[in-house]
């Protein structure tokens, strides 16, 4: 289920064609006044990343239609010609090969976490992420 994003809260990307994963993170995530855009194919995470403003995206490495690799650089290629920025994202993988950890880290991803995912690490690289590429503050606040 895709979200108008209101500009006042944190929106986190999250792409994975898993629903139960989904629930999962948008429940660790909505206490914390966060709100979270899903997405279950590359298609769509590229669709919601070049269109609406996105503070941190979750993507799986393998999803249908494009993985979260080529979500990112394809993303990045269209922001860059409107004068934006992607944001920041973490890739989760299974297997995590290291041919995939090296080409992740070449594409400056911020973590890449090996499924199934601990929920704890999952939050904890978030928060470094926005602490890292927000300044320890909430994006889009006026």
């Amino acid at each position: 289920m895709t979200v108008a994003p209101n500009q006042n809260r944190l929106t986190v990307l999250l792409a994975n064609d898993q629903e139960q994963w989904h629930c999962m993170v948008r429940d660790l995530l909505a206490p914390q006044g966060v709100q979270t855009v899903t997405a279950r194919s590359g298609r769509e995470a590229l669709d919601i990343l070049e269109k609406q403003a996105i503070h941190l995206a979750v993507l799986d490495a393998h999803m249908p239609q494009l993985g979260g690799l080529q979500v990112i650089k394809l993303v990045r290629e269209h922001l860059a010609k409107a004068g934006r920025v992607c944001p920041p994202a973490i890739l989760l993988a299974s297997p995590l090969t290291s041919h995939l950890q090296h080409e992740a880290l070449s594409m400056q991803i911020f973590s890449i976490l090996a499924k199934p995912v601990d929920p704890n690490l999952l939050l904890q690289s978030m928060a470094r992420a926005l602490a890292r590429y927000h300044q320890n503050r909430w994006p889009s606040l006026s």
